[in-house]
């Protein structure tokens, strides 16, 4: 039996319908705290079809019907750390609550304070007096170790491991199976490249890279970050295709299937 079908639970949404959302869904199915109606996309192709069971009921247009109708929360479920935090606006805006999902499988101890809209997978690990900001994906298998303070947005991917008394600054990304010594900080919107040793304090919007970690780049704008996140060959293509033709137009608000 579908544990989120019980007719007595709150009812919640999943806000995005990609890869992670189909997490998300899983994640809540095993918790068993809510139902499951469906999901929300802003992608129109997606409307009506089916994941995993659940529908994609419409974009975030939809939520004031959808709460007046008994929706109790969402939760977002977007990989993007900015779009992630700008959907969680929308949804308070919206008076529905922001909900998290927390696998049985991952471990917290009971000291931990914990924000909302957070997504901590399969096998994390959260250790003493730690506190995590809203919007925090913790991804599988990762540890945080003790009083650690991870900010707004931040996402830390499968299997990285933090030591006791890390900083983590609003919207940053650790890269998965990256390690982070005790004491260190990470800052605002920093990227910490996957299997990266960060022995020492990484600035803010700055990429570090290897064992141990060296700084890559300083980001000067939004627009070249998105371009050097393009792959090599299409950076170097000869045949007239450039980074800036086939970058994100960054004035739109992207899909919450990015």
């Amino acid at each position: 039996m579908d544990p989120t079908r019980c007719s007595d639970q709150p009812s919640v949404v999943i806000v995005g319908a990609g890869g992670h959302g189909r997490v998300v869904l899983d994640i809540l199915l095993r918790a068993g705290t809510y139902r499951v109606d469906g999901f929300v996309d802003s992608n129109p192709n997606l409307h009506g079809r089916r994941m995993d069971g659940r529908t994609v009921l419409g974009d975030l247009s939809c939520l004031p019907r959808l709460r007046d109708e008994g929706l109790y929360g969402a939760v977002v479920a977007i990989g993007d750390n900015g779009v992630r935090r700008e959907f969680a606006d929308h949804v308070e805006e919206m008076e529905l609550r922001l909900v998290n999902a927390i696998h049985p499988s991952a471990h917290l101890a009971h000291n931990v304070m914990l924000g909302k809209n957070i997504v901590i997978a399969a096998g994390a690990l959260v250790c003493t007096h730690c506190q995590l900001g809203d919007s925090v994906i913790l991804n599988t298998g990762c540890i945080v170790d003790h009083e650690s303070k991870i900010g707004t947005a931040v996402h830390i991917c499968p299997g990285a491991k933090l030591a006791g008394r890390v900083t983590v600054d609003s919207g940053a990304f650790i890269g998965i199976g990256a390690t982070i010594i005790q004491n260190v900080r990470i800052g605002y919107e920093a990227v910490v490249g996957g299997g990266a040793v960060v022995i020492r304090d990484v600035s803010p919007m700055t990429t570090v890279v290897g064992v141990p970690a060296r700084v890559i780049k300083d980001f000067a704008s939004v627009e070249e970050f998105a371009e050097w996140l393009l792959p090599e060959y299409v950076r170097a293509e000869p045949s007239g295709v450039t980074a800036d033709d086939s970058a994100p137009e960054r004035s739109r608000l992207p899909s919450a299937t990015s």
